[in-house]
């Protein structure tokens, strides 16, 4: 499905991606410029940030993107309410730190965040899969929240395993799929990358016929 002018985006939407180098953050971004020009207001979330400390570079590329500075919730760390040091898993990284992830603090800063804008983007860490808290998984959150999931994909080679692999899960947990979010950047073999669109995009169409494919 295409987007249009009726297309009404939910108010709270998890961005994930099909790795952890799919491109979530300018895709974010992105989508956060494209609601705004739609005269809503928007807010971007980092679900658990790695690889920092004190404040998020993701959400930094957010706001560079969609042209703003940084708000008062950035400033309140509610945007980025977990915050770990070594760039890997939400689940090694708080093990490395010392620490466990407060998914309370993560559902409490979405609800502050919601009641203050009409739309919250929710960048996740890494794909689906990834492990929170031992076999709990970034899945299971998105489950249990009853989040709209946009997948991020891209043109490189296997990306059409990853992305098929990445909708089967979607599906298998019932979870709702908004969009499929194709990531230009990596378009560097034609022939490869215009076979990815539209396998992709014939694979939604047949598969869930209810759910956008937009580009970046």
């Amino acid at each position: 499905m295409e987007l249009t002018a009726d297309i009404k985006f939910p108010q709270n939407l998890f961005i994930t991606g099909i790795d952890t180098d799919a491109g979530k953050s300018f895709a974010t971004g992105w989508l956060a410029r494209l609601i705004m020009s739609r005269n809503k207001s928007v807010i971007t979330q980092k679900f658990v940030q790695t690889g920092n400390q004190e404040y998020s570079e993701d959400i930094e590329v957010h706001r560079r993107i969609m042209g703003i500075p940084m708000t008062k919730e950035d400033v309140e760390h509610i945007t980025a309410p977990v915050i770990f040091t070594y760039p890997a898993s939400p689940d090694l990284a708080a093990k490395l730190d010392g620490k466990e992830i407060d998914f309370e603090a993560i559902s409490n800063a979405t609800k502050t965040l919601d009641s203050r804008y009409d739309h919250v983007l929710i960048e996740g860490a890494g794909g689906l899969m990834v492990p929170l808290k031992g076999d709990y998984l970034t899945i299971d959150y998105i489950r249990e929240h009853k989040l709209p999931v946009v997948l991020v994909t891209n043109g490189r080679l296997g990306s059409i395993n990853h992305t098929l692999l990445s909708l089967k899960a979607i599906a298998d947990e019932n979870i709702e799929l908004f969009a499929v979010l194709y990531n230009t950047y990596f378009d560097k073999d034609k022939i490869i990358c215009e076979d990815t669109k539209q396998y992709i995009r014939n694979w939604l169409s047949s598969r869930f016929p209810q759910s956008l494919y937009l580009e970046f």
